[in-house]
């Protein structure tokens, strides 16, 4: 009809509107995400309280914690040397392994051969190929690659507090020491390797950890020098790897003096300057694989409370194998969760650690032998 108008909206209104739009938007994501973070965080601390669990009927089991190595003593006739490289094919079994009908994989246990001395080979394929989502943090953001195995793994064996005090002083440990009879400063045996129950952690089982997350390693190998690409920088990557101090370590020093050693390796490893590489490709062996590691290694699926959660991992300049990483090394958890790492205690419960946590509980934490008090607001 004559007089009639048609209303609509204007080029103003639309851009308003769309403005409106995208500012609600981006409100929304941060939430969103921190709502998927929260999931995250909440299904990898069920799977820890899995495998804390299945610890816990390990030793009601057995009357023993899982040692770290399962057939150490199997490993060919030259042998894993604790000190030292040994055998390049020299792959003892991990202390997952035997924890494997513990959280609902019988049948898998079963394809395992204890008898064999070596893991990373043909003859298992069953296990080598594959991946247990119980052992994988959902917030690991690195997930394949062409040198990413596929049984890689998120959760560490604590295997005690910084080597200066007494090593091998955590709950995952050695059977026994070298079987080769090698001897060195780097990685001693002492009595704290063997096997022990709940007896053996005197410090409180609800005040020792048992189990950390960890990323899983970079495969950066460098160039031909063996030197890493990756620098402290690039705070990512470079969290997954092992940076060089300029610290020699003597272990076993006990708590009075050890402490003052601990003291000054934390304060090097953490002054790392942002422009040093990551020292060769010691990264590329963390959490490689779950169901075994090299017999001179530790980082394949361990980890030890000298670094605080989330900070640098490094290597005393006197570690027997670099490569390896022993009790002497900062071998520090890290996690893409937000301001910390989620950790099994030997009691079985789960707790969250703030990166924040002071150095002294965190080391007090590692330990099952020392005689450390820890109050219950401390962590």
């Amino acid at each position: 009809m004559k007089g009639e108008s048609r209303r609509g909206f204007t080029l103003i209104e639309l851009l308003v509107v769309i403005a409106i739009i995208a500012v609600l938007i981006a409100l929304l994501l941060p939430a969103v995400q921190a709502a998927r973070e929260a999931a995250r965080r909440a299904q990898c601390t069920n799977n820890l309280k899995q495998l804390g669990l299945a610890i816990q009927n390990y030793v009601s089991q057995t009357n023993a914690f899982p040692p770290m190595y399962e057939n150490y003593n199997l490993v060919g006739t030259a042998g894993p040397n604790i000190n030292g490289p040994g055998a390049l094919n020299a792959w003892p079994m991990s202390w997952l392994t035997v924890l494997l009908p513990h959280y609902e994989q019988t049948a898998l246990y079963n394809a395992v051969n204890f008898s064999s001395s070596t893991v990373d080979n043909a003859n298992y394929n069953t296990i080598n190929f594959v991946r247990l989502s119980v052992l994988n943090c959902p917030s690991e953001s690195l997930k394949a690659g062409p040198w990413l195995a596929p049984d890689m793994a998120n959760y560490r064996g604590n295997i005690g507090g910084p080597g200066t005090f007494l090593s091998w002083s955590g709950p995952i440990v050695p059977m026994t020491g070298n079987p080769n009879g090698s001897s060195g400063p780097a990685i001693p045996t002492n009595g704290n390797m063997g096997s022990f129950g709940m007896e053996g952690i005197s410090d409180g089982s609800s005040n020792t950890a048992a189990i950390s997350e960890k990323l899983v390693g970079t495969a950066d190998y460098g160039n031909s020098a063996g030197n890493s690409t990756i620098t402290a920088s690039n705070k990512s990557l470079a969290l997954r790897g092992f940076f060089m101090t300029t610290m020699s370590i003597t272990v076993d020093q006990g708590g009075a003096p050890g402490g003052q050693a601990a003291q000054a390796f934390y304060q090097a490893c953490n002054a790392i300057p942002g422009t040093q590489n990551l020292y060769t490709s010691t990264g590329y062996w963390n959490g490689y694989t779950w169901n075994g590691s090299c017999g001179w290694c530790v980082t394949f699926n361990n980890y030890n409370h000298w670094n605080t959660p989330n900070k640098w991992s490094c290597i005393a300049t006197n570690s027997s194998d670099p490569t390896g990483n022993g009790p002497m090394d900062a071998i520090t958890p890290t996690s893409n969760h937000s301001g910390g790492v989620n950790i099994a205690l030997c009691d079985g419960s789960v707790r969250f650690i703030k990166d924040s946590i002071n150095v002294q509980t965190w080391w007090a934490l590692g330990t099952r032998n020392m005689s450390e008090v820890i109050s219950s607001d401390s962590y």
